[in-house]
């Protein structure tokens, strides 16, 4: 039983760990449909005041500021689909490394098993 501690232990971290990844890929792919709704109406409240109006805007007024907002908002959006992605993928890849591992484990535990049946 304690020759099994250490490989269960590795085994549970695996888990953990793409559990982990998965489950905040997940929740940032999520957000982004929260994020393009609130970039549309920001958008929609910039572009609906006629050229005059925009161009006119003092320097650091609250109308500029909007527009810094939407010229950030798409690498922002961009971030949360790449990096949700890339953790929903390290995550799998995580979950097949914790199959490998038993898959590789398996063997050496029959072959134990064998052994003590032997003696």
């Amino acid at each position: 039983m304690k020759s099994m501690m250490m490989p269960m232990l590795i085994l549970l971290v695996l888990v953990i760990a793409s559990l982990t990844f998965v489950w905040q890929g997940i929740g940032m792919q999520s957000q982004v449909a929260i994020e393009e709704a609130k970039f549309h109406a920001l958008q929609q409240d910039y572009f609906i005041m006629s050229k005059v109006e925009r161009e006119a805007a003092v320097t650091g007024s609250e109308l500029n500021q909007k527009l810094v907002q939407i010229q950030n908002y798409p690498s922002e959006l961009l971030r949360l689909k790449l990096v949700g992605a890339g953790k929903i993928l390290t995550g799998i890849f995580l979950s097949l490394l914790a199959i490998v591992f038993l898959l590789f484990m398996v063997p050496i535990r029959l072959a134990k098993l064998m052994k003590e049946n032997r003696q």
